[in-house]
């Protein structure tokens, strides 16, 4: 018999300012936002380490930004990670804007 799994889920938490990722009924994961006008902009990511490498940090990226795209806000990465999936991730590009440099 093999074991059935649900597939993760991502959640917006608006009294928290986060998105989470579950796996099953277990939070394992989060990024944080903060709204400004027509901006979210994303400040910090964490992924449990008991499901650190199942992937569980690009489901969440994936989730939140595809949310926030559907919402018709813009996408401002200050967290790293969120960056970094960015630019991994082109697709994103017309609903970002990044932070000047040299601040």
């Amino acid at each position: 018999m093999t074991e059935q799994t649900t597939p993760p889920s991502v959640v917006r938490n608006e009294e928290r300012n986060r998105y989470e990722v579950w796996s099953g009924d277990r939070l394992a994961g989060f990024t944080e936002y903060r709204e400004r006008g027509d901006r979210t902009v994303f400040v910090h990511t964490e992924v449990d380490e008991a499901f650190a490498g199942q992937g569980l940090g690009k489901v969440l990226a994936a989730g939140a930004l595809d949310d926030v795209v559907e919402r018709g806000r813009v996408i401002v990465p200050i967290c790293p990670f969120i960056a970094k999936f960015l630019d991994k991730n082109p697709g994103y590009e017309p609903h970002v804007k990044r932070r000047e440099s040299g601040k």
